[in-house]
């Protein structure tokens, strides 16, 4: 590990006779059909609701186990590079997914579709992960993360709308929403048979490092923790919350496993976790705002979504045309976050507020369109703020955690922010989407305002979304006094100082 901040890009696993320039961009085209898999598919939804006995509730947690997947390797990605070669860690992520694709197609009980997604999102990461860290150098040869990690992201969460897009249109145009797992399969096949011919067994170390103090039982510990959570939101609708006896068991079982964790975690030498990483005094702001960042960009998944399917009826094929301005929101503003780091070289703080503004942006505007005469266009702006605000917010916390961090155990802190990015809170949020819209309608009803159902939907998303308007005004002021009150503290920073060298000069 002492040479791995000191390299200079070069790619010796290719074969001599593969043209250098197109080496890299091998890899980045790798990196993008990775990202573009999965087990479960979230534009699939409907479609495997009419051909498969499960229901929504069911499908979602599925997909989710796939989103937890994604965020538990990390710890364990270096000792993977360690252990393996470039060709057999590329190689068996790709035929790990080819195979969860095609088994998520014939598997219907529960446990077993979660557990094949799960898988699927694990080796995605891995895949995705050995990619990057193989043309890192090549993006950025100063090792500069502010620059590397916003590239980064311009692929992952630029492929966030186009594999919705991707299912959703095979789903369409072949009238079978099993296209895109055999599509998927057949890109995981292609990518193994490429990287059998184009690169050689080839390790950057000696002597490789052997598989062992990882701890397995944490991995399970913690994603216990965040399916629990995860499932107590995704179905607190359908067991109405604190009614069923299903749900409260789960609610009881949750604290129990994370405490099982953290005591694991407190125990053992080569913890999951480590300890020190919560020592960090500044983490917990950090969680805090990726947790406002989901919370902001949580409302499309319930309350755009009742707009347009429940108030509007639009279908999912009108929808599609949304994800083009998702992918540009995406991609443009991870772009603008590089641009404000490296020309303007201005401050982080300030990007921030940018991002959270542009948030805001979006449910202000979409408050102000709820209308049974809303036209298409009118939400094609406040699509492409979201994803802008969405993407600048995601880029700058991870530089802030990257900076606070230690370059060892940052791929320690990763999952804790993942906790939160990946999953739990957009699924606790919309669970609290639900439940406030599901009371609105009754209050709405139970008052006799409206006999219309149509009307009472309207009037509960619109008054939910001037919540969500009132809360995020509150927050953008609190980050604002917390930028002024920290500039204030810097500018005293030095008086005190020299207040302090008096003192202990007398």
């Amino acid at each position: 590990m002492a040479g791995w901040e000191n390299q200079k890009f070069a790619m010796p696993m290719y074969r001599q006779w593969v043209p250098e320039p197109v080496r890299p961009w091998i890899y980045v085209v790798f990196a993008c059909l990775f990202q573009l898999s999965g087990g479960i598919y979230f534009g699939n939804i409907q479609q495997m609701m009419g051909a498969t006995s499960l229901m929504r509730e069911d499908i979602q947690m599925a997909a989710m186990c796939g989103v937890v997947g994604v965020n538990m390797p990390f710890p364990f990605l270096f000792r993977f590079k360690l252990r393996f070669t470039n060709r057999q860690l590329l190689i068996n992520a790709a035929l790990v997914i080819a195979c969860c694709n095609v088994l998520s197609l014939y598997v219907t009980w529960m446990p077993a579709l979660c557990a094949i997604s799960y898988v699927a999102g694990f080796f995605k990461l891995c895949g995705t992960f050995e990619c990057f860290s193989s043309i890192r150098l090549w993006i950025s040869p100063k090792q500069d993360f502010g620059v590397f990690l916003p590239t980064m992201y311009i692929i992952i969460l630029g492929a966030m709308p186009l594999s919705g897009w991707t299912a959703q249109w095979l789903t369409a145009a072949l009238g079978s929403w099993q296209a895109v797992h055999w599509l998927m399969t057949i890109a995981m096949l292609t990518i193994a048979l490429l990287v059998y011919v184009l690169t050689r067994p080839w390790h950057f170390m000696r002597n490789r490092l052997p598989l062992v103090s990882l701890d397995w039982l944490g991995c399970v510990l913690w994603s216990a923790v965040m399916l629990e959570v995860i499932w107590l939101a995704t179905y607190g609708e359908y067991y109405n919350w604190g009614d069923s006896a299903t749900w409260r068991a789960v609610l009881a079982a949750t604290p129990f496993t994370l405490a099982v964790a953290v005591w694991r975690m407190c125990r053992i030498r080569h913890p999951y976790i480590d300890p020190w990483v919560f020592q960090h005094k500044r983490l917990i702001p950090i969680l805090g705002m990726f947790f406002v960042a989901e919370m902001m960009n949580a409302a499309p998944h319930v309350l755009q979504n009742t707009l347009t399917g429940g108030i509007l009826h639009w279908g999912y094929t009108t929808t599609q045309q949304f994800y083009a301005f998702e992918l540009a929101g995406y991609m443009l503003g991870a772009a603008f976050t590089i641009f404000w780091h490296r020309p303007l070289h201005l401050r982080y703080t300030h990007l921030l507020v940018v991002g959270f503004l542009c948030l805001l942006a979006y449910q202000v505007l979409m408050y102000l369109h709820v209308s049974p005469l809303l036209n298409m266009e009118r939400l094609w702006l406040p699509t492409f703020l979201r994803t802008f605000g969405y993407a600048i917010f995601f880029s700058t916390m991870t530089i802030y955690l990257k900076a606070l961090i230690e370059f060892p155990t940052f791929f320690m802190a990763l999952p804790m922010s993942g906790f939160i990015r990946n999953g739990v809170a957009e699924s606790v949020c919309s669970g609290l989407y639900s439940y406030n819209l599901r009371r609105q309608i009754a209050d709405t009803l139970s008052r006799g305002l409206h006999t219309d159902f149509q009307s009472v939907l309207q009037v509960a998303v619109k008054e939910s979304w001037g919540m969500i308007c009132i809360a995020g005004v509150a927050i953008l002021v609190a980050i604002l006094l917390y930028i002024l009150a920290a500039r204030k503290y810097k500018k005293l920073y030095p008086v005190r100082l020299l207040i302090k060298s008096i003192n202990l000069k007398r």
